[in-house]
């Protein structure tokens, strides 16, 4: 029975397509023999999966280090299903980061290289060329008293370069407020007496201030003499500044001195030298974009349009045109060739006009006396004799006041 079953089962696993129809009998030695195959293939590929997961965890643990996984959403928690945001590694020197953990992109600016440049709007005043023309046309004639007095003809030529250059600072420091005629005498007595650094540190004040009388402020400008000096030996080796910075140090030094001192002295064009005559000229011609209050505005709206190869000539220009022509009050503008185009042409300076007193009103006695005075002067030029006697003269008065 056992044998029939045993039969039946073998046919029908030769014949089920379950089952493969080419089976291979292994026996005990050939089944040893497969199974060392099996292992040795088995080792081999452990060995090379462990190098795989080894290489494996040296690229992960190296994108570990040079990146950071953030699965973080806005509660907190870890969404998993959001794409990483991985942040580059930071170095020393990089910027703190934010409050979140992520480092604040800066905004890169790029220009477009082929659209043209924003330029500044240029102003400048209308006519100017043709004015400075006639200015200059007006001033060839070199008869001004700045010609011939100004701060370029007070040193001595002979004198040495550090000398020459404090005589023309002493000259522009003494012609503030004074006329070139003043400045010029004064210079004379000084440059006579020995105008040095050395010799104004010893002189008195006293003596300094009578060789330098009538100059306007002149007992300021001997405490600024001195103190000049003292501080020139003391920071510049005797020497003036060659700076702008350095000249407006200096005690009674202004913006206007220290670029004239720049120009005259170091030969170096600085900024315009503005001074009365200039502000006043630059503001009736209106060569200013709106009008200014002082020199130093003046000097800095006439900087903005005016060319750089006109700065030093333009303070000698006006001063003397100031000086001769267009002057503070009362200006020749009948002899000036811009008068046609100067907005300011024939409109003199305003004077300064007496406050207008109150007078009384006119009363009945003062309205009675002018009557009386009225009628005596008609009498007079009718022909009455004088002689007229005083009680008749006064009934006559009477009577014509009654009609």
């Amino acid at each position: 029975m056992l044998s029939v079953m045993c039969n039946a089962v073998l046919r029908f696993g030769m014949t089920s397509p379950y089952f493969p129809q080419n089976r291979t009998v292994v026996t005990r030695k050939a089944k040893q023999t497969d199974s060392s195959t099996a292992a040795v293939s088995l080792l081999s590929g452990l060995k090379k999966r462990r190098n795989v997961d080894a290489v494996s965890s040296v690229a992960v643990k190296v994108e570990e280090e040079d990146s950071t996984v953030s699965f973080s959403t806005l509660d907190g928690s870890r969404d998993l299903f959001q794409p990483a945001t991985i942040l580059p590694k930071r170095e020393a020197d990089d910027p703190p980061l934010s409050s979140h953990g992520r480092r604040r992109r800066q905004v890169k600016v790029e220009y477009d290289e082929g659209a043209p440049p924003v330029k500044a709007e240029h102003w400048e005043p209308p006519d100017w060329k043709k004015q400075l023309g006639f200015i200059r046309e007006m001033r060839s004639s070199h008869d001004a008293p700045v010609d011939h007095m100004g701060a370029e003809k007070c040193y001595d030529t002979e004198a040495p370069a550090n000398v020459r250059r404090f005589q023309v600072l002493v000259s522009l420091m003494l012609s503030s407020q004074t006329k070139d005629q003043v400045t010029a005498a004064a210079m004379q007595r000084l440059r006579a007496h020995g105008c040095t650094v050395e010799k104004i540190l010893s002189t008195d004040d006293n003596t300094l201030g009578k060789l330098i009388y009538p100059v306007g402020f002149w007992r300021n400008k001997v405490k600024f003499l001195k103190l000049t000096a003292a501080m020139l030996v003391k920071d510049f080796g005797g020497d003036i500044p060659d700076s702008v910075e350095g000249l407006v140090r200096l005690p009674g030094v202004g913006p206007k001195m220290a670029h004239l001192a720049m120009d005259i002295a170091w030969d170096q064009v600085s900024g315009i030298g503005v001074d009365t005559h200039v502000h006043r000229i630059s503001n009736r011609l209106r060569w200013l974009r709106k009008p200014t209050k002082n020199p130093e505005e003046t000097r800095k709206a006439l900087e903005e349009w005016l060319p750089r190869d006109l700065w030093s000539e333009i303070n000698w220009l006006l001063v003397g045109f100031g000086q001769q022509v267009c002057l503070p009050t009362n200006p020749l503008c009948s002899m000036c060739l811009n008068q046609h185009s100067c907005p300011s042409a024939h409109q003199s300076s305003p004077l300064k006009q007496p406050k207008a007193q109150s007078l009384p009103s006119p009363g009945p006695a003062s309205l009675l006396k002018a009557k009386k005075e009225t009628v005596v002067k008609d009498e007079t030029i009718s022909g009455e004799p004088d002689h007229v006697n005083p009680t008749t003269q006064r009934r006559v008065l009477k009577s014509k006041m009654k009609r």
